[in-house]
C-alpha cells in the first residue's frame, strides 16, 4: 500500500518546488505554493494523518473555502529541502466547516505552520475559482529574477508591462492574453496585500509584486509553473535587450492582433492599444 508521500499531489509539490529552486526563483525560504485538493484526493491516506490535528484560526474567515483541503508549503521552509523531507516542509490543511480556521492533517512536523502568505493564497484561490469556474487549483509565488528586475526600469502599470512582455516573446500573448496585474509595493504577509493581490487575480492569472516577486495561478502545478516560466523567459529577453540599448524593432500591434485571432484568444485591450 502506498503512503501519502507517493501520492500525485505530494510528488507534484516536490517536483514544482525543486524545479523552482533550480531556476533560481526561490532562494532561502523565498516563495510559497498551494494546491487545492478534493476530499477524494486525500481519502485513501487518512492512516497517514496526525492523530490530533492542530487547529489554527485564520486572520480573515474564508467561508467560500469551507471544508476544502489544500497542500501547502511551510513558513520559513526552503524549497530546496522539500525533496529531502516532504513531511517537514509541506502540509495538508483542511478549512473547517465555517471557514474560520483550518486543521493541519499531515506534515508540517515539529510545530511548523503554513506559509505566512497563506491569506494572500486563500483570497486568490477564491477569486480564481470564480474567474475560471473552479478550474484553477494552484497559486504559486516566487522570486523570478528578471520579472523583478523589470519592475525597477519599466513603468509599473499593467498595460505597459503586459505589452512589453508580449513583445519579448511571441508565445506570451497566447499564454497570458489577460495580461499581468501589478500592485504598488506593500508589506508582504499581511491581509492587506492578500486582498490587493486577490483583486488583481480576479482579472489576471499573473500578478507582479514590484521589487519582490510574482504570483501565478493555473489548473495544475505544471500550468502555473509554465505560466511563470513563460513570462520570466520574456523578461530575461527584455533585460538583455534593454542592456543592449533597447529595441530597434518589435512585434507590432497588428501582428499581436493577428496572433490573438490565430490562437483564439482575446488580448487585454489596454495593452493592445498602447
Amino acid at each position: 500500500m502506498q503512503t501519502i508521500i507517493h501520492s500525485w499531489f505530494v510528488q507534484g509539490m516536490i517536483k514544482a518546488t525543486t524545479d523552482a529552486w533550480l531556476k533560481g526563483w526561490d532562494e532561502r525560504n523565498g516563495g510559497n505554493l498551494t494546491l487545492r485538493l478534493d476530499e477524494a484526493d486525500i481519502a485513501a491516506f487518512q492512516a497517514d494523518f496526525h492523530a490530533k490535528p492542530r487547529y489554527i484560526p485564520l486572520s480573515q474567515p474564508m467561508p467560500q473555502l469551507a471544508n476544502t483541503p489544500f497542500i501547502v508549503t511551510g513558513s520559513g521552509k526552503f524549497f530546496r529541502n522539500v525533496q529531502l523531507a516532504p513531511a517537514a516542509n509541506l502540509g495538508i490543511v483542511k478549512i473547517d466547516s465555517d471557514g474560520a480556521g483550518y486543521h493541519i492533517l499531515w506534515g508540517l512536523e515539529d510545530h511548523a505552520v503554513p506559509t505566512s502568505e497563506l491569506p494572500a493564497h486563500f483570497q486568490s484561490h477564491c477569486e480564481r475559482i470564480k474567474a475560471t469556474q473552479g478550474k484553477d487549483r494552484v497559486i504559486m509565488h516566487c522570486h523570478a529574477t528578471n520579472l523583478i528586475a523589470l519592475t525597477y526600469v519599466l513603468e509599473n502599470r499593467c498595460d505597459v508591462i503586459t505589452r512589453k512582455l508580449w513583445e519579448g516573446s511571441t508565445e506570451c500573448l497566447v499564454v497570458f492574453p489577460d495580461g499581468v496585474g501589478i500592485l504598488p509595493w506593500m508589506v508582504p504577509g499581511t491581509d492587506e496585500i492578500g486582498q490587493a493581490t486577490a483583486q488583481e487575480m480576479a482579472k489576471h492569472a499573473l500578478v507582479l509584486w514590484p521589487f519582490h516577486g510574482v504570483f501565478g495561478s493555473g489548473p495544475t502545478l505544471d500550468e502555473a509553473f509554465g505560466l511563470i516560466d513563460t513570462a520570466e523567459k520574456s523578461a530575461e529577453i527584455l533585460v538583455k535587450v534593454i542592456a543592449m540599448g533597447g529595441m530597434k524593432q518589435t512585434i507590432s500591434r497588428d501582428q499581436l492582433i493577428a496572433l490573438g485571432k490565430r490562437f483564439g484568444v482575446t488580448p487585454l485591450a489596454s495593452a493592445l492599444e498602447l
